[in-house]
């Protein structure tokens, strides 16, 4: 570190230039940091997806419902060892524009088979007790201000009561708030009881959106899910069984390829920001070509030489790419994601693609310094002298 200060001296002796070879740096890791997060947001559940879960839906569409009557023959079939339900409520919060996930399920199955959402026990078991609570999640819970009690109003836009004053209204109380294992858990839905959708429709619904199974061997997925579809082939409601992972990546695609979109755009960004900082670092030892010669003259070696100068580019890299991605990871992201909390219920930075990140920062500030640290280590003290 005996040599910190001539680096240092070196790189503000253009002021202006030096500034804004940063900013550029600074803003390319920033995007680099944002669009990760954005790659998450729109694969949310994917990376999450529990290995030995499979989703049954309708053969045609996920809209068309299945009848109650298949959780039986499901629950029955080999390789199965836990089965649960969900439908799709679709109602609207105050507003058309609040929109987030509602669910109708049963309760105890439901949380044995999503282990990654942490209710407190007392909250669980006042959901088991009451016909109209539900549970949100924090990120919701949060974006609303809903608090354990809360009376939650929903204008219903497919479910009609079968009696009552409003038959449209729905009204839910939060029984509990969960959490996520893990940052990657959508926590932006809410779960209320299927039987209270049920009373409301009176007792006679008949049919669920979609089946979720636990099985024994994950390596079996694609038998278990032939076994199921082959229980319900040729009926008036067919079946379609993947694992979670597929279904919650078929939805991430609906979208188009978001990762090589944003593998696409940061290639772009960064080199034409390598070739910024490599023309940087270019004119820099272009214009201390004499005081090389004199290093040099002094008794330092090549190697020293192209230390000194890769130095210098693996610095303004650090500053400016560290800057960017801290930046980035706790202003930028955390106010973005905050605004699109209805749109994209995951968005944060992941700690792979930050180390990633901070990889790149370094190769970078290598590939950027080492043509002109190369030049600058062949430089001969004759020809160098010459040239003053």
């Amino acid at each position: 570190m005996k040599y910190a200060h001539l680096i240092w001296k070196n790189l503000w002796r253009r002021k202006a230039r030096t500034f804004f070879t940063l900013l550029s740096i600074l803003a390319s890791f920033a995007t680099y940091a944002v669009l990760s997060a954005v790659n998450v947001g729109f694969s949310a559940g994917v990376d999450v997806a529990g290995a030995d879960r499979l989703l049954t839906i309708h053969k045609v569409s996920l809209i068309q419902p299945l009848p109650i009557s298949y959780l039986e023959r499901i629950r029955n079939t080999q390789g199965i060892e836990a089965v649960t339900y969900a439908s799709w409520f679709g109602g609207i919060y105050q507003d058309p524009k609040n929109f987030f996930g509602q669910m109708a399920v049963d309760p105890e199955s439901f949380l044995d088979l999503y282990p990654e959402y942490r209710l407190p026990e007392d909250e669980k078991k006042d959901w088991l007790a009451n016909r109209s609570g539900a549970i949100v999640g924090r990120q919701l819970a949060n974006r609303f201000g809903f608090k354990v009690g809360d009376k939650i109003p929903i204008q219903a836009t497919i479910y009609r009561k079968r009696n009552g004053a409003n038959p449209t209204l729905w009204e839910f109380t939060v029984s509990g708030i969960f959490d996520g294992a893990e940052k990657g858990t959508d926590t932006s839905s809410l779960y209320f009881r299927y039987d209270y959708l049920n009373e409301g429709m009176g007792g006679n619904l008949g049919f669920v959106g979609w089946y979720i199974l636990r099985i024994t061997d994950p390596a079996q997925a694609g038998a278990v899910a032939e076994r199921i579809d082959g229980l319900f082939a040729n009926s008036p409601a067919e079946t379609k069984t993947q694992t979670e992972k597929a279904f919650a990546q078929s939805f991430a695609d609906q979208v188009g390829n978001i990762g090589a979109i944003v593998r696409a755009v940061l290639v772009a960004v960064f080199f034409t920001m390598l070739l910024v900082a490599g023309n940087t670092m270019a004119q820099a030892v272009r214009e201390r070509t004499s005081e090389l010669a004199v290093l040099k003259t002094l008794g330092f070696s090549h190697g020293k030489v192209l230390a000194l100068v890769l130095a210098e580019s693996c610095f303004i890299a650090v500053l400016g790419g560290g800057l960017g991605l801290l930046g980035a990871a706790v202003v930028i992201i955390p106010v973005v994601g905050k605004a699109l909390g209805g749109f994209l219920p995951v968005f944060f930075l992941p700690a792979k693609d930050l180390a990633l990140g901070v990889a790149l920062v370094l190769v970078f500030g290598i590939v950027a310094g080492l043509p002109p640290a190369t030049q600058a280590m062949r430089l001969r003290i004759v020809d160098a002298l010459r040239r003053v």
